[in-house]
């Protein structure tokens, strides 16, 4: 579902990624580990178009994301660390605008309440300001999003970051839940923990290249951490 051949992403003589080979299939939860400037964002950036590669391919579906960007971009949802959402709109207002946007204008309010309970939201919070939703609360709003889209492909940047632990566990389950619907999930995080519980595959990245590459269910937290920590010992 999504491929990375060869791709290599510079900026004024520096390499932010280099030679990055990854396939992530339908199904899959590949977390990307790594330090501020690993190439983590650069990565999902590339598969999103938000950047344009210095050589090599972003693949979604079989399609370069460089050529096809309004193509490829109908089959991803991306939900950054900071989900951006109309604060002065309702949960159930927001969905409906970004679904609309997506072609989906059809929904009922009905389905689109549907949408947000199966990603979690408190049964009172469709109907109130976002304005007034915690980080989670938007995160699942995002969730939301990517369900009624009906993507194929889920791209997370540091998603978890500054959630409490039974937000974060709650996040957590939405993802295994997609997975397990056939959605691909690329998601950049610092939490190992979360990694290796969550995700079916991690990589870790250092200085823009893909060191290592792992089935979680293979190693142990502690390998997990002590593999990290080896690789980002300078």
């Amino acid at each position: 579902m999504l491929q990375a051949t060869s791709l290599r992403k510079d900026y004024n003589g520096h390499t932010a990624l280099e030679n990055l080979n990854l396939h992530i299939k339908p199904g899959e939860i590949y977390c990307l580990l790594g330090a501020n400037g690993a190439g983590k964002s650069t990565t999902i950036n590339l598969f999103l178009d938000f950047i344009k590669p210095t050589a090599g391919e972003a693949l979604v579906n079989g399609l370069n994301a460089k050529d096809h960007p309004i193509e490829t971009k109908k089959s991803l949802a991306y939900i950054p660390e900071i989900v951006m959402l109309y604060r002065n709109l309702t949960g159930l207002e927001n969905l409906r605008y970004f679904s609309g946007l997506a072609g989906h204008s059809h929904y009922t309010e009905s389905d689109l309440i549907g949408f947000l309970r199966r990603a979690g939201l408190p049964d009172d919070a469709p109907h109130r300001r976002v304005g007034g939703y915690s980080k989670g609360m938007r995160q699942k709003v995002g969730i939301a999003i990517a369900i009624a889209k009906q993507a194929k492909a889920l791209l997370l940047d540091e998603p978890t970051s500054g959630l409490d632990p039974k937000a974060s566990n709650e996040f957590s389950a939405l993802l295994t839940q997609l997975s397990r619907e056939g959605v691909a999930i690329l998601m950049a995080t610092h939490d190992l923990f979360r990694a290796k519980e969550t995700g079916t595959r991690a990589g870790i990245m250092r200085r823009g290249k893909l060191v290592a590459d792992l089935v979680t269910k293979d190693i142990g937290h502690a390998d997990l951490e002590k593999l990290y920590l080896d690789y980002m010992h300078d």
